[in-house]
Formats: C-alpha cells, sequence, structure tokens
C-alpha cells in the first residue's frame, strides 16, 4: 500500500499526484477485497462452514473497511497538499 516516510515530508507536485495516483489503487483494491469477502459472507451456496470462520471472514471484511477509511483520509491530505501547491 501507498505510505509515506514522514507526515511533514516534503514532495514536489509530481510526487504528491503519484502518491495520490497509489492511495486511489489502494483503495480500488481494497473495496474490491472487502465486496467480495462481503459476498462470499452472504452467499450460502459457498459460505463458511462454521462459526469460527464465519467470524474471521467479517473480521477481515471489518479491518479492510478500516483501512479504507484510512486511506481516504490520507488520500484528502494529499488533495489539500496539492492545492497548497
Amino acid at each position: 500500500m501507498a505510505g509515506e516516510t514522514g507526515t511533514n515530508a516534503t514532495y514536489s507536485e509530481d510526487e504528491l499526484r503519484e502518491k495520490l495516483r497509489e492511495v486511489d489503487e489502494d483503495l480500488e483494491r481494497l473495496r474490491e477485497s472487502a465486496r467480495e469477502l462481503r459476498e462470499r459472507i452472504g452467499d450460502r451456496s459457498d459460505a463458511p462452514t462454521d462459526a469460527v470462520e464465519m467470524a474471521a471472514l467479517i473480521t477481515m471484511a471489518e479491518e479492510q473497511e478500516g483501512i479504507v477509511g484510512t486511506l481516504e483520509a490520507r488520500r484528502e491530505t494529499l488533495r489539500e497538499r496539492l492545492e497548497q501547491v
């Protein structure tokens, strides 16, 4: 996933745009993965076989959705920084 080495790092406009592109790609991938997990949880034909497996899938989906929230905040920060450049 896209990351930043320091919170106060200085980047050029091109670097910020590249980081924003990486965050957008990460968001797209994580949203799709979380959506697929949720579909798998709801699809009884391919349902997890026991409560432990179901709980693990739900936890994975929730963790991915949490990361999506973090990446959305990161994207907003990058957009704000781009406006200042």
